[in-house]
């Protein structure tokens, strides 16, 4: 299955990722080698790079390596394409302007029969390529689109939540629905499930979290894949798989749990 990765932080620094590293650590190196993807939020817009190739032949992983750019909020997806031809349109993550914010949005999981799916029709946003990633996606915007657009401000961190918990159980019922979606100020992770590599079966956890707080300002943040530059006061991790060898600093989501998190600290939270 596809690899997620996203990390908030408090304050903004720079942010490297390994992405040959974080394929390989998925468990089965021949599977996500159909593209990648990587959204840094810069304020209310998002620089996007990603490419319909493995990330283990990408020049341009290995300049994000040394090059990581400033941030408090990324998102990474790694691909392991069931749905769509491997071409730039169906690389994730996706993106889309909503109320004058990029939102971003990444899945991983297989949802069959979202195409005829009431519950995930979408009118005013569209998919560019042929996932069931994209299409879920577009179903999302259209939820938001009203919440958004007729406020004032910002809705609400709990107006976002219900929403989007709906829509979370509305899309476990098609399959695996493991996601991390960001309006620019809030990253929502919800957890299924996904593959496990012990058992070869599909069952929870789908996404796992790990909160870091005080740490040394002097001393850069480590884990599989990831090099966290010095300062971070707090910061908080997301991933298909744990990124470090400490497996208690890990907290598996429950299944159907969505998170809310900003600026490196879980804000919200909500069970199945």
């Amino acid at each position: 299955m596809c690899e997620l990765i996203a990390i908030s932080s408090r304050r903004s620094t720079q942010l490297t990722l390994s992405l040959q590293t974080l394929s390989a650590h998925s468990g089965d190196t021949s599977t996500t080698r159909d593209g990648w993807g990587v959204a840094f939020y810069q304020g209310k817009d998002v620089a996007l790079f990603r490419e319909p190739m493995a990330a283990s032949d990408s020049p341009l992983v290995h300049f994000l390596q040394s090059q990581g750019l400033s941030t408090t909020l990324a998102i990474s997806h790694i691909r392991h394409a069931t749905r769509g031809a491997l071409d730039l349109s169906n690389t994730q993550p996706f993106l889309r302007e909503l109320a004058g914010r990029v939102h971003v949005f990444a899945h991983n999981g297989n949802l069959p029969g979202i195409d005829s799916a009431e519950s995930m029709a979408f009118d005013r946003y569209r998919p560019v390529g042929t996932t069931d990633s994209e299409h879920a996606f577009c179903a999302l915007l259209e939820r938001l689109h009203g919440l958004w657009k007729i406020a004032s401000t910002p809705p609400t961190v709990q107006e976002r939540r219900l929403v989007i918990t709906a829509f979370a159980a509305d899309l476990c019922k098609l399959g695996p629905a493991n996601f991390i979606y960001a309006d620019g100020e809030v990253l929502f992770a919800h957890g299924n499930r996904r593959i496990q590599a012990a058992t070869g079966r599909i069952a929870p956890p789908g996404l796992f979290l790990m909160s870091c707080h005080c740490l040394d300002p002097q001393q850069p943040v480590h884990a599989t894949g990831v090099t966290v530059a010095p300062g971070f006061q707090e910061m908080v991790m997301l991933a298909s798989i744990p990124l470090t060898g400490d497996g208690e600093t890990w907290r598996p989501l429950d299944e159907g749990e969505v998170v809310a998190v900003s600026a490196g600290r879980v804000i919200d939270g909500m069970g199945p």
